[in-house]
Formats: structure tokens, C-alpha cells, sequence
């Protein structure tokens, strides 16, 4: 079993819900011989140089997130998927503290599977910003301003890919019209969708 980390005991003790269940998840990763950290605020695994997985405590359960989850076998059928446009992350919702204990089997196979995957440097096929549809009212408005192409030009594929899937769920052109003209101040500073 590998050592704990002193910052992911203060997260569990200071935490309000799952502390049961995060020791007792906690216990089956450390014995997988993962290493323990903590990022992006939540107690995170690893291995050979890569994150394996991630405790993400949410009001309705406790979620293990296998950072290459899609990759993963699911012959239990236990993995979900993060959102709609998740591509690369699944998890695991626990409720109880017994429910990990009744599963531990099962998740250590997910996690060695995981493990695997990483060791051979697996990588998910993700779709490119290209793939994604630009809105007919985007390109338009791109023709037109020149200052507003070169700065959506110029961002990040993430960030891209945030304001086309913005942009794009609006239903109705005059709705997409207007969220592309309210975005262009955050597109011209380089900004993403969810930045501030």
C-alpha cells in the first residue's frame, strides 16, 4: 500500500459528506498502488506520470472519475459519462460507504485496467475543433469583422470549441446573433467561454 498524502487527509476531515466513503475508496487505491495527491482541489491517483482517477464528492454521491474512463471495459455497466461532450472521462457514483466495500473487486479490476492503459500510453480519440459545426451566423460575423476572425483564430482549440458548443445550442439564428456579439469583448481578450 503506497503512503497517504497529508493534504488529502485534511480534505477528507474538513469535508461534510463521504467521509466514509472516501476512506473506505481511498483504501482500494492506495492498495492498487497508486499515488496519492491532491489537484484541482480533490484527492487525485496517479501513476506512471499520468492521473488515473479522482474523488469528486458531489451532494447526491460520491464519484470516482477514471480520467481515460472510455477506454475502460464496462462489463458491469457501471461507468457514466461526465456531460454530452465528454469524450475521454467516466465514473462511478457511489452512495455508500458499504457500497464500495460490496464493489472494491470490481473497482480495483477498473483501476488495474486503468493503470494498463496509461502504462501503454493510451490516448482517447478526441474529436477536433474542426469537427465541431460553426454556426452559419458566426462565419458571417467573422466575414465581416476583421479583429473578431483573428482573435477567435488565435484561441486555444479548448476555448474554440467552449464558444462553438455555446454558440451552437442555441436554437434560433437571432439567439446564436446575439450571443456572438456578446462574447466578442471575451474573445478579443483571449478569454474562454467559462473564463472570467
Amino acid at each position: 500500500m503506497n503512503a497517504t498524502d497529508p493534504k488529502v487527509d485534511r480534505f477528507i476531515e474538513r469535508s461534510t459528506r463521504w467521509k466514509a466513503e472516501m476512506r473506505a475508496l481511498r483504501d482500494v487505491l492506495l492498495d492498487c498502488d497508486l499515488a496519492e495527491t491532491l489537484k484541482w482541489g480533490k484527492p487525485c491517483y496517479t501513476a506512471h506520470g499520468g492521473n488515473i482517477v479522482i474523488l469528486q464528492p458531489f451532494k447526491a454521491h460520491l464519484s470516482l472519475m477514471f480520467f481515460k474512463g472510455a477506454l475502460l471495459d464496462d462489463p458491469e455497466g457501471i461507468l457514466r459519462s461526465q456531460g454530452e461532450h465528454s469524450q475521454a472521462s467516466r465514473r462511478v457514483e457511489l452512495t455508500a460507504a458499504r457500497q464500495v466495500r460490496e464493489r472494491s473487486p470490481i473497482l480495483r479490476s477498473y483501476i488495474r485496467e486503468a493503470i494498463a492503459i496509461e502504462e501503454a500510453g493510451l490516448e482517447v480519440p478526441k474529436k477536433r475543433v474542426a469537427d465541431y459545426e460553426v454556426p452559419a451566423e458566426l462565419e458571417k460575423r467573422l466575414l465581416e469583422d476583421e479583429a473578431y476572425r483573428k482573435a477567435f483564430q488565435a484561441l486555444t482549440p479548448g476555448r474554440k470549441k467552449s464558444y462553438l458548443l455555446h454558440f451552437s445550442a442555441a436554437r434560433r439564428p437571432s439567439t446564436r446573433e446575439r450571443r456572438i456579439e456578446k462574447c466578442r469583448a471575451r474573445i478579443l481578450q483571449g478569454r474562454g467561454f467559462h473564463e472570467r
